[in-house]
């Protein structure tokens, strides 16, 4: 298993409940195929530039470990979900 990190931006007018349950949903798709670290929550900051109409993004920091597959299918079901504004995956294993 490969040790990766991702981090990803909700939209910052979601009620508390509802990113805590995005943030358990994501930690379940790295579950069935990982094991998922703790998240990290930042919380809002101020995005670098407008998306969409937000200036501000819900920021969380989960790091994971899984095989090589997990990562293309978690990429995936975060395009899909309209409540992610944006993410990134990446590989902590150095070579």
């Amino acid at each position: 298993m490969r040790d990766y990190e991702l981090l990803f931006v909700l939209d910052p007018s979601l009620d508390e409940e509802t990113k805590a349950n995005l943030i358990e949903t994501v930690k379940g798709v790295i579950n069935a195929g990982g094991e998922a670290g703790e998240a990290d929550v930042w919380g809002d900051r101020k995005l670098a530039y407008k998306i969409g109409k937000n200036t501000t993004g819900y920021y969380v920091v989960i790091p994971f470990k899984a095989e090589a597959d997990l990562p293309k299918e978690l990429d995936r079901r975060l395009r899909i979900n309209e409540n992610v504004m944006r993410h990134i995956i990446v590989s902590q294993d150095e070579e």
